[in-house]
């Protein structure tokens, strides 16, 4: 099951952005790799999935749910969380709705396969890899902290990862830890 292994070091590096005390919610949570890292952070965390293996190894957690997010409602509907991590998955219909997930002060960590992976592996399908600029573009309404696209080595592979912040109302810029 995919989520197995340690958390992405994208999110580990970004994490600290989530507001204190705030629920982060992971999209598409496999095993709950992130779940499991925002929980030893003191968050209470939220993850979706549709697997109903994926939900039960992660129903300890926090709040799990299973659900068709590609077929089926959108199951937080009307909620919006401190933080909304996504990695390694790409529905392009959902990214508005992801976006709109993330409260004010809240962050977006996002990180998944770009376009150039197919000439290196899986996922190889275009509906599957993010294109030049796609993600930048779906967090128009957000302050982006830090964004990279570009290609990891071990496991090789073309990426699209964003951190950014929703503002939130009157307060000070934070100051990020570069």
């Amino acid at each position: 099951m995919h989520g197995t292994q340690t958390p992405s070091a994208w999110v580990q590096r970004w994490s600290h952005l989530v507001p204190v005390g705030a629920t982060v919610l992971d999209v598409a949570c496999g095993a709950g790799r992130h779940m499991r890292w925002f929980s030893q952070q003191n968050h209470a965390v939220a993850g979706v999935d549709r697997s109903q293996d994926a939900i039960d190894s992660v129903a300890g957690l926090g709040r799990a749910v299973r659900a068709d997010i590609e077929d089926g409602p959108w199951p937080f509907a009307g909620e919006e969380f401190g933080g909304v991590v996504v990695t390694n998955y790409l529905w392009r219909a959902l990214l508005p709705t992801i976006v709109a997930s993330v409260a004010p002060g809240g962050v977006l960590l996002y990180e998944t396969f770009a376009a150039g992976n197919e000439t290196v592996g899986k996922p190889s399908r275009p509906d599957f890899l993010l294109q030049p600029g796609e993600l930048l573009a779906a967090c128009a309404g957000l302050r982006v902290v830090a964004y990279e696209d570009g290609f990891l080595e071990a496991p090789e592979r073309f990426v699209q990862r964003i951190a950014a912040v929703r503002p939130g109302p009157e307060e000070p810029r934070p100051r990020h830890r570069l």
